[in-house]
């Protein structure tokens, strides 16, 4: 089969994979399928609790677990923490400070940069686009180029559903001379399929998306025309990337257990019920219950009124958890006796359904005051953060990071395709690319006063040995962490405001030296 896109010839990578061999095969950090050159690919299985068997029923079942009321909450704090939107300053920004390249080309990747976040309408969308790669643990893009015209770039970033691609690697196996089994990269591509990815479990449709040799199913496409990022979160077989809230399945399924027990239970023992005990006498067992259910037809009254229609029904026919309780007396015993059965004593206890909660938050790592609107939250002093509060910040953190590789990933081929960059110098700079995230955090803004504070006390304690131990580029560098784009920029705001304060120092100096000849004019003419 044809590739469908557009692909990038790396001479060198292909150069590079057949002089490498190890006996290790290659990790597989993305989920992708990995096949046998010549073999077939087939849907990836797995079984949670047997309800899914494919990782499309995997990304419904994540999807229906973000609808639930909790989780929802629980995702909102995560995403409202990692994208920023009401800010003054941009919601996502490149760094180049290390990127050791002339500042013509930084200003045309920073250019680069703006122009992927508008093909991607990040600057109105960057919530739902994080969201959505949140809570399915992957992110799809297909990259639509002109093929007549490359060197244009990227004309169209378009989302594509995970449920309806697959990510396929496929390797070749062979024994070199030593009789060592080596595995080698042959082909990595991707198959998109919506409806074979979506056949449910036990269906006679085969899940099989793609074989060779027989009937062609799916389309199959370059991996360069498909810009991909996960969660880097992988099953114990590190053959399937599942989504953060995977570690919510288990809890919540058990609170909802807990929070339906607890309704039935409410229900059922909340009423008082009578019990009836009658005395059958010496009765034959048949007779006996004949008398006993003619008791109960007799005494038991349930004629309702049905506001819908205005007619007034007899319900006795039916049987409710709220039916008293008729219980046949022998001979011997006492006579017919009526009593109450009291109701539920415990109905206002709610440690389990609490306990689960805060379990199900955990699971989520999100700080378990944060379920609770009606807790004023407080924050002081850095200091004294809860550290429930630290670990959910770092957990932003490293969200934010993993998040960014979808910039990275789009960068490079706009990049490549504009020829702004090689292969080659694209390795070196790759590792050198940070993104900086907008944050509202006040634990951050907090932390971050007291770490600049710090700074000057030590910079004002340091002063003296500025200029005979320690150099002003230093100072700045290590004890300030001031970036080199921001020690250029103050460079020249002080510069500017200096330049500034001479003019006015001139100004007043020379409005002086006017005011004096003025005065001293008016008095020598007064005086003759």
């Amino acid at each position: 089969m044809e590739l469908f896109g557009f692909k990038f010839k790396n001479k060198k990578e292909e150069k590079e994979q057949k002089k490498i061999e190890s006996f290790v095969p290659p990790s597989n950090e993305d989920g992708a399928t990995v096949i046998t050159a010549g073999g077939g690919v087939y849907g990836t299985f797995i079984d949670l609790d047997g309800t899914v068997r494919t990782e499309a029923e995997l990304v419904n079942k994540y999807r229906n677990i973000a609808m639930d009321p909790i989780v929802d909450l629980a995702v909102q704090d995560i995403c409202n923490e990692a994208i920023v939107e009401d800010s003054d300053e941009d919601t996502v920004s490149i760094v180049l400070d290390n990127l050791e390249t002339s500042e013509s080309i930084k200003k045309k990747i920073m250019d680069e940069f703006d122009v992927i976040l508008n093909k991607l309408e990040f600057n109105s969308l960057s919530y739902e686009i994080f969201r959505r790669w949140y809570v399915d643990g992957r992110l799809y893009y297909h990259v639509i180029i002109d093929e007549s015209k490359p060197n244009k770039g990227i004309i169209e970033l378009r989302y594509i559903d995970p449920r309806n691609i697959k990510k396929v690697r496929e390797v070749k196996k062979e024994k070199n001379d030593k009789g060592i089994t080596i595995e080698k990269l042959v082909d990595e591509y991707y198959v998109y399929n919506p409806a074979s990815f979506l056949i449910k479990s036990g269906s006679q449709s085969n899940s099989r998306a793609f074989t060779n040799g027989q009937q062609q199913q799916g389309i199959k496409i370059s991996k360069d025309a498909i810009t991909y990022c996960t969660s880097g979160y992988l099953n114990p077989e590190n053959t399937l990337i599942l989504s953060y809230l995977h570690k919510a399945i288990k809890p919540l399924n058990q609170l909802r257990s807990m929070e339906d027990s607890l309704v039935i239970y409410r229900i059922s023992r909340a009423p008082e019920r009578r019990i009836f005990y009658v005395d059958v006498g010496g009765l034959p067992k048949a007779k006996a219950e004949q008398y006993l259910s003619s008791l109960m037809t007799k005494f038991k009254n349930k004629v309702v009124y049905d506001a819908s229609t205005g007619e007034i029904k007899d319900d006795r026919k039916f049987m409710t958890m709220l039916e008293d309780f008729w219980l046949p007396r022998r001979d011997g015993g006492r006579g017919t006796e009526i009593t109450t059965l009291p109701g539920g004593q415990n109905l206002g206890e709610m440690d389990d359904v609490l306990y689960f909660q805060n379990l199900l938050y955990r699971s989520l790592n999100v700080p378990n005051t944060r379920l609770q609107p009606e807790t004023t939250f407080t924050l002081g002093r850095a200091t004294e953060i809860s550290r429930d509060e630290v670990k959910f910040a770092k957990f932003i953190t490293r969200l934010r990071s993993k998040f960014g590789q979808i910039f990275t990933n789009i960068l490079e081929k706009q990049l490549l395709l504009k020829k702004i960059c090689t292969y080659e110098e694209w390795d070196e700079w790759k590792g050198l690319i940070e993104y900086n995230f907008a944050i509202d955090n006040y634990f951050e803004e907090l932390k971050k006063m007291e770490i600049m504070r710090d700074r000057i006390n030590l910079m004002r304690d340091m002063d003296e040995y500025v200029g005979k131990y320690y150099s002003h580029q230093y100072a700045r560098r290590y004890i300030l962490k001031q970036s080199a784009e921001e020690i250029k920029d103050i460079d020249k705001e002080i510069t500017s405001e200096q330049s500034d304060q001479r003019y006015m120092d001139q100004d007043l100096e020379q409005g002086n030296e006017d005011i004096n000849n003025e005065w001293y004019n008016k008095f020598y003419t007064s005086n003759g």
